[in-house]
C-alpha cells in the first residue's frame, strides 16, 4: 500500500488543488466549509484502508463531480497494483453517476473497460469498447482492446475487421499483423482440409506483406503434404530471402527436401550458395556433415575451423568439438578432455534462449508469431549465432 500512496499523492496533490480552484473555492466564497470527504478517503489511504476509501471517494462524487479525475486516477492505480476488484468498483461507481459531462463519461467507460478487460471479462469489456467505438470516444484505444480480446478468444476474423478499422481511423501501417490473421486463418482451414480457403488467405497474407516468412513456411508446408517436394522447396527459399533471421525454421525443412529428392549434387550446390550468402552457423553445420560424410572428419574440422576464425560462435565450437573427439577417439586422454569440453559447451548452448523478442527483449526456447510478452506480431527471431542441427530427423518447428 506504501507504493500506492507515493503514486497517489501527485496526483491527489493535483486534484486537491483543482478542487480547492473550482469547487472548494466556490463554496467558500459563499460561506460553506470544504467538503471533509476527500480528505477522510486520502486518511483512510494513508492508514492502509484502500475499502473505506473507495467508499469515501464514492460518496464524494454524489455531492461533487469535480473530483472525477481523481477517481479515475486512483482506479487506474488499483488497476495496474492487480488489484482490479477495486479498479471496477471506482468505475462502475463513476459510470453511475448522472452529472458526468459527456468527456468524463467516455474515460470512465473507458477505465472500467480495461478492468474488465484486465479481470478476463471479456464480453463485458467488448461491449464498453463497442459502445465507445459508436459514440466516438477514444476509438483508437477501444479499437486496440478490441483486437486484444479477440487474439485472446482467437477470433481472426473479428481481428482483421478491428485491424482494418483501426487502420482507416489512425493510418497505421497494420500489414504485418492482418498477414499474421491470415496465415491463422489458413492454418484453421489446413486443418479443416480446406485446401483452397487456405491458399486464398496465403495469398491475401502475402499481399498484404510481401515480407510474411509465415505465408511462405505455411505455403511450403502444404506442398510438402501434397508431394511436390520442388515446389515446397521454391517456397521455403522465397521465405529465406524474405527474412534470414528465420532460418532456423526455414533451413531443416530445407535439407529434408534435398535429402528425400535425392539429388546429392544439387543439395550440397544449393547450400554451398546458401553458405556463401549467409555464412549462418545452422549452414555451416550443414555443410560441415556433408563434407564429414563424403572426404572424412579431419576435412570436416578444417572447414568448421576456417569458419570460426571469421565466425566465433559456440555453435561452431559445439561441432568442431564433436569432430575432434571423433578424430581423437583412439587417443585416450585427449579423447576424454574434447568429450569434456564438448559437453559443457552443449550445455552452455542449451542455458541460451535460441529467439528473442525484437521489441521487447522476451526469450524463448521455441517459435512464437505473436510475442507472449508484448503481443507483438513478427518480432520474436532467431538469436544470432545460436543454430544447431538435429542430423538423425528434421521437421518444421514454426507455427
Amino acid at each position: 500500500m506504501l507504493e500506492l500512496l507515493f503514486l497517489l499523492l501527485p496526483v491527489a496533490a493535483a486534484s486537491g488543488w483543482l478542487v480547492a480552484r473550482k469547487g472548494l473555492a466556490r463554496r467558500a466564497a459563499a460561506g460553506g466549509e470544504p467538503d471533509p470527504a476527500y480528505f477522510r478517503g486520502l486518511n483512510y489511504l494513508l492508514n492502509e484502508q484502500p475499502d473505506k476509501a473507495i467508499d469515501a471517494f464514492c460518496r464524494l462524487i454524489e455531492v461533487n463531480s469535480e473530483t472525477v479525475e481523481t477517481h479515475l486516477a486512483l482506479g487506474n492505480l488499483f488497476r495496474r497494483r492487480g488489484e482490479v476488484d477495486r479498479a471496477i468498483r471506482v468505475h462502475q461507481n463513476l459510470v453511475a453517476r448522472g452529472n458526468l459531462s459527456a468527456e468524463q463519461r467516455g474515460y470512465a467507460l473507458l477505465e472500467l473497460g480495461e478492468d474488465y478487460l484486465r479481470a478476463g471479462l471479456f464480453d463485458r469489456a467488448e461491449n464498453l469498447f463497442r459502445e465507445l467505438v459508436e459514440l466516438g470516444l477514444h476509438q483508437r484505444r477501444a479499437l486496440i482492446g478490441l483486437r486484444e480480446i479477440f487474439e485472446q478468444e482467437k477470433e481472426w476474423e473479428e481481428c482483421l475487421h478491428v485491424a482494418r478499422e483501426l487502420s482507416s481511423l489512425t493510418g497505421e501501417v497494420m500489414g504485418p499483423e492482418i498477414a499474421h490473421y491470415h496465415c491463422e486463418l489458413a492454418e484453421e482451414a489446413r486443418r479443416k482440409g480446406d485446401a483452397e480457403a487456405a491458399w486464398s488467405h496465403l495469398r491475401e497474407a502475402q499481399m498484404t506483406d510481401e515480407h510474411c516468412v509465415r505465408a511462405s513456411l505455411l505455403e511450403g508446408q502444404i506442398e510438402m503434404e501434397r508431394g511436390d517436394l520442388p515446389a515446397a522447396a521454391k517456397c521455403l527459399r522465397k521465405a529465406e530471402r524474405q527474412d534470414p533471421a528465420y532460418l532456423s525454421e526455414i533451413f531443416p525443412v530445407l535439407l529434408l527436401i534435398y535429402r528425400r529428392l535425392g539429388d546429392r549434387e544439387a543439395m550440397i550446390d544449393e547450400l554451398m550458395k546458401l553458405y556463401r550468402r549467409r555464412e549462418d552457423p545452422l549452414v555451416m553445420q550443414a555443410v560441415a556433415e556433408l563434407i564429414r560424410e563424403d572426404q572424412g572428419p579431419a576435412a570436416a574440422a578444417t572447414f568448421v575451423a576456417e569458419h570460426l576464425k571469421h565466425h566465433p560462435d559456440l555453435a561452431g565450437m559445439e561441432r568442431l568439438l564433436s569432430l575432434g573427439v571423433e578424430l581423437s577417439a583412439d587417443e585416450g586422454v585427449w579423447c576424454n578432455r574434447l568429450d569434456l569440453l564438448l559437453q559443457a559447451t552443449r550445455q552452455l548452448l542449451e542455458k541460451r534462449p535460441a529467439y528473442q523478442c525484437h521489441h521487447c527483449g522476451f526469450a524463448a526456447r521455441r517459435l512464437h508469431w505473436q510475442c507472449p510478452s508484448c503481443k507483438h506480431w513478427g518480432s520474436v527471431k532467431q538469436v544470432p549465432s545460436n543454430g544447431s542441427v538435429n542430423w538423425g530427423s528434421s521437421s518444421n518447428r514454426a507455427g
